[in-house]
């Protein structure tokens, strides 16, 4: 048996230059961290010459081809795997709700695909292979951020080149900063998923009328991958997640909700320096950055909400158990 774990991740600046339709006309760039959230994938024989996918359902397949798993189907097929086996995945925090789900678990299955037999992947393997599995091959309208930061995992600047290419900046930290940061965030539930595809779709369609929007949205990561450079300076990382809000709500394309620009309102009353709704927005989680003292306060005035916590995973995506390899 093979386990992987996966992080999932957090973009604090520059999504949506992500996209091609931004990033085929000039460099997109976002500034992105690996969370202590994660997504396990297994990977076993099976006795019965049948692969089993077991998720939110479980399904027995006779061939790759009548596997209904999306991501595990094409993953089976890009290593050449498919027969006898058993995949289960397990994720800490449910699907649709901003921290990139879907391709962390498109690298980790392909991690523990590749190590059960044998072969040993580099992230940037890992994350072209899930792009090419989830953009390329199912069509998803999506950017190739999350993989990236999936497969790394750490504090990265990613840069989106107009000939497809990616480049993954690891961001230097002070340790102090970092552990200050991770004190300062929250990470609130809005009780909604939502299909980041509409979303992104709309984005995508639409980005031609928001280039200098999305090009001041790209500019703020390079800003915060300089503020977390040096000493490090929390005053203006909150800031600058500011301004991000207002811009990213600019845009449009049903990002934010009215629910959740209350919620964003009331945490800045309460003390909050900055935030933002994860993912493609509409709903999943709203990060809000604010001293630790001010926490309670801002729990208090949108209504306790469920929360998890913030911590910084820095490995990326991993195999964590190896078992005596058997075949039936």
């Amino acid at each position: 048996m093979i386990i992987t774990q996966t992080p999932y991740r957090v973009s604090f600046a520059g999504g949506g230059t992500d996209l091609p339709a931004f990033y085929q006309h000039e460099p997109g760039a976002v500034l992105s961290m690996g969370v202590g959230h994660h997504m396990y994938v297994t990977v076993s024989p099976r006795f019965d010459k049948t692969t089993r996918v077991a998720y939110t359902r479980v399904e027995i397949a006779d061939g790759i081809d009548r596997i209904e798993h999306t991501i595990a189907r094409e993953a089976l097929r890009m290593t050449g795997l498919g027969e006898h086996l058993e995949i289960t995945t397990v994720g800490d925090v449910p699907a649709g709700t901003g921290m990139g789900s879907s391709s962390s678990l498109a690298v980790g299955m392909l991690n523990a695909l590749y190590a059960y037999k044998g072969q040993v992947t580099s992230p940037g393997l890992l994350a072209e292979q899930a792009c090419q599995i989830e953009i390329d091959i199912l069509g998803k309208p999506i950017g190739r951020q999350d993989q990236y930061a999936a497969a790394y995992g750490g504090v990265n600047y990613i840069r989106f080149n107009p000939d497809h290419t990616v480049d993954v900046e690891p961001v230097p930290c002070r340790p102090e900063f970092l552990d200050q940061l991770e004190k300062h965030i929250l990470l609130l539930y809005t009780d909604q998923q939502r299909d980041a595809d509409v979303i992104l779709k709309k984005q995508s369609e639409g980005s031609a009328d928001k280039m200098s929007v999305l090009r001041q949205m790209r500019d703020l990561a390079g800003e915060l991958r300089n503020t977390m450079g040096g000493k490090g300076d929390l005053d203006d990382f909150g800031r600058i997640l500011h301004e991000g809000w207002e811009l990213k709500r600019s845009l449009g394309f049903g990002i934010s909700t009215a629910g959740v620009d209350e919620w964003y309102q009331a945490a800045r009353r309460a003390g909050a320096m900055g935030g933002k709704l994860l993912g493609a927005g509409g709903g999943g989680f709203l990060l809000v950055m604010a001293p630790p003292e001010r926490h309670e306060a801002i729990r208090e005035a949108v209504g306790r909400p469920r929360e998890i916590s913030f911590r910084i995973d820095r490995r990326g995506s991993r195999v964590i158990f190896i078992s005596d390899r058997y075949t039936f």
